[in-house]
């Protein structure tokens, strides 16, 4: 039997299979990622199961997973910075390495208290991005935590928020639209000052007697395909369509596009594909394609 990985994190089960062979642990952030700057302002609390990054005017702060995927079903529970956010980004994204890298981002913008975050979304491929779509939530995201979720599989990338899909950028490299398939990326979440851009434009600063400012992480959980050492945890053959595998070749069905048409006509605020000023010469083909999003 091939041979794939399961992953599940903070106090949910890894389960690795390897021909008979089966172990289980629990994991958590101690294991499943690095902190990687900030100098102690990323932090690693209960047991495991919770961590936060924070920014005060000297530095903002990040962390990396440990693992590469090349596709998965990536969820992580959030809950963003609270009050006058404004000049902040906390951003949650996965990453290649290398000068022609893929990304797929969340980056939300803070503001200042009682208005409202803006999700900012981009994809690039071989390092050219440009896809910028924008949403405000429909909800208070500094309440409480919400699960912020990446589905990348060969076909298609959906970013979903509690399970509500807002945005699905499909493969469409038959009509020459690049596609981030080639290339193993790592989790990414940084947290720093930005209010040269986030809010309005630049127009609003960080207000840094509010400061620490401070964003949650819990419940990570990805079901994806690890890429070490030039392989893949997931089976070469054909894409599972039951089971753990099943998201290698999900869609959305007919209720998911009736939520992600609901989220674009009430809540999306900018899309790059009806931005003809941007683009004198033509939108890109991805955004005339049919039924693209």
């Amino acid at each position: 039997m091939a041979s794939f990985s399961l992953i599940r994190s903070s106090c949910l089960l890894v389960v690795i299979m390897a021909s008979s062979l089966m172990l289980a642990f629990a994991g958590n952030f101690y294991q499943d990622f690095d902190l990687t700057w900030g100098d102690g302002r990323a932090q690693i609390l209960n047991n495991g199961e919770l961590l936060t990054l924070s920014l005060d005017k000297a530095s903002g702060s990040g962390f990396n997973s440990k693992n590469e995927y090349l596709f998965g079903k990536i969820d992580m529970q959030v809950k963003l910075v609270p009050g006058n956010s404004a000049g902040t980004v906390t951003a949650y994204y996965l990453r290649s390495e290398g000068s022609l890298w893929d990304e797929i981002d969340f980056e939300f913008l803070g503001n200042l208290s009682g208005d409202p975050y803006i999700v900012h979304t981009n994809i690039f491929s071989q390092g050219k991005g440009n896809r910028e779509q924008q949403f405000y939530l429909w909800f208070d995201p500094t309440a409480d935590f919400h699960t912020y979720s990446i589905l990348w599989n060969p076909q298609r990338i959906i970013l979903s928020v509690d399970g509500t899909p807002i945005r699905e950028f499909k493969n469409l490299e038959s009509i020459g639209v690049p596609f981030p398939k080639n290339q193993s990326m790592k989790i990414h979440s940084s947290l720093w000052n930005a209010d040269d851009w986030a809010t309005r434009g630049g127009l609003v600063k960080t207000d840094w007697t509010q400061a620490p400012f401070t964003a949650s992480y819990r419940n990570f959980n990805a079901s994806a395909c690890v890429w070490s050492s030039g392989a893949s945890s997931c089976s070469s053959t054909s894409p599972s369509t039951s089971g753990s595998n099943a998201w290698l070749s999900e869609q959305m069905d007919s209720t998911s596009q009736e939520k992600l048409q609901w989220v674009q006509k009430n809540y999306m605020i900018y899309n790059y594909c009806t931005d003809t000023k941007r683009f004198p010469q033509g939108l890109p083909p991805e955004c005339t394609a049919t039924n693209t999003s």
